[in-house]
């Protein structure tokens, strides 16, 4: 059964927009305001949007609803990793909370306990923070914004990638991810990105991306986006991440490797990740709540060392030998295939080395974007 509608711009599904009170007068507050025109409701600075409903079977309709608010926290800070597995020591970007699309696994429904969507406008003190920890000239940063959000679903409203990819243009100790399942892509156009932004995009089996993967753009339309970003000039990144057990997973998989590099020139692809379907326990009677025709969450789990559930050891390794032979089929040599959060373990079984015999992972990303030498 395929019940996904395609949103190629997700944004398009927000129909009411909240704003503090203490972000009322916002400049950048105001420019979303003029450029929406969606109806909007003041609150008090304490106060939060009355969603009808509870949690979690009003997640639907709170995806309608965006809060412009403050970050009172830290925009920037580490990827949290846990150090039972291998991390890339990613940099985390905060811009906000939630988006409109739905993804079944999405881990955000048993992370958060808000249903609306969230957003950060005072984007100041992002980049007064950027600024700081940037200043450290000693180490690389890779940053991506696509922990709590998608990097891109929202951007039509935000307009904040173009404000970020000129940020990192002349930072040379720094490279920007945006990592999305929409194609919204409209923002980045005639930028000079001077090569220190990479657009990534999930990609799936196509079965997994009709059926679980719901408001997002469909798969020919985040290649053709893919193939267009890199017109433009930018690198590209693609994560298999879930990757999720279902009849017919080795030619699902097959067949969006093969048409993955059938449509985008390979040379501009610095790194795949690789990762299998992980959640937090509570994340089943959630989904099975909200999505009761899914049933990818009743196959045979363990317990991981991070508390999550994780396919057994022997089905994640048949899983990453299978869909690694088929990327490096096609793969430039200087595209950099790794896991995401797996042990040293399961790294020997399938790819034959551990990440510290090549420098560690941030090493191998870093020389994937001609940032550590080789």
């Amino acid at each position: 059964m395929t019940r996904n509608k395609s949103y190629g711009d997700p944004a398009k599904y927000v129909r009411h927009l909240h704003i503090t009170e203490d972000c009322e007068d916002n400049r950048y507050t105001q420019e979303i305001l003029e450029r929406t025109g969606l109806p909007y409701t003041i609150l008090k600075t304490a106060e939060r949007p009355v969603i009808e409903g509870t949690y979690p079977g009003n997640l639907t309709e709170g995806k309608h609803h965006l809060l412009l608010c403050k970050n009172l926290g830290t925009f920037f800070k580490p990827c949290p990793g846990t150090k039972e597995y291998r991390c890339c020591d990613y940099q985390v970007l905060n811009i906000g909370m939630g988006c409109p699309m739905d993804c079944v696994y999405c881990i955000l429904q048993a992370y958060l306990n808000n249903p609306w969507m969230s957003f950060f406008v005072n984007i100041e003190k992002l980049f007064t923070e950027l600024d700081q920890g940037l200043a450290d000239k000693s180490r690389v940063f890779r940053i991506g914004t696509g922990e709590f959000t998608d990097s891109l679903a929202i951007d039509s409203i935000t307009h904040l990638s173009p404000r970020l990819v000129n940020y990192i243009r002349d930072k040379e100790n720094c490279i920007l991810e945006l990592k999305s399942k929409s194609v919204v892509i409209d923002n980045l156009k005639g930028l000079d990105h001077n090569g220190r932004t990479i657009l990534a995009w999930s990609l799936n089996s196509q079965q997994v991306m009709a059926q679980e993967e719901i408001r997002t753009a469909s798969f020919e339309e985040r290649l053709q986006a893919a193939a267009q970003v890199a017109e433009w000039g930018y690198h590209l990144a693609f994560h298999f991440d879930p990757i999720i057990y279902h009849d017919g997973w080795q030619e699902g998989y097959r067949e969006t490797i093969r048409r993955l590099f059938a449509s985008v020139p390979t040379k501009k692809i610095v790194w795949i990740s690789l990762g299998a379907l992980r959640y937090l326990p509570a994340l089943k009677e959630i989904a099975g709540l909200r999505f009761s025709d899914s049933r990818f969450f009743y196959e045979e789990f363990v317990d991981g060392l991070d508390g999550k559930k994780r396919y057994f050891r022997t089905e994640r390794v048949a899983m990453y030998r299978f869909i690694l032979a088929e990327i490096q089929k096609y793969a430039a040599p200087s595209t950099c295939v790794y896991f995401c959060m797996e042990n040293d373990e399961i790294w020997q079984e399938v790819f034959g080395f551990v990440p510290e015999e090549k420098g560690g992972i941030p090493a191998m990303l870093d020389r994937a974007v001609g940032l550590a030498p080789c």
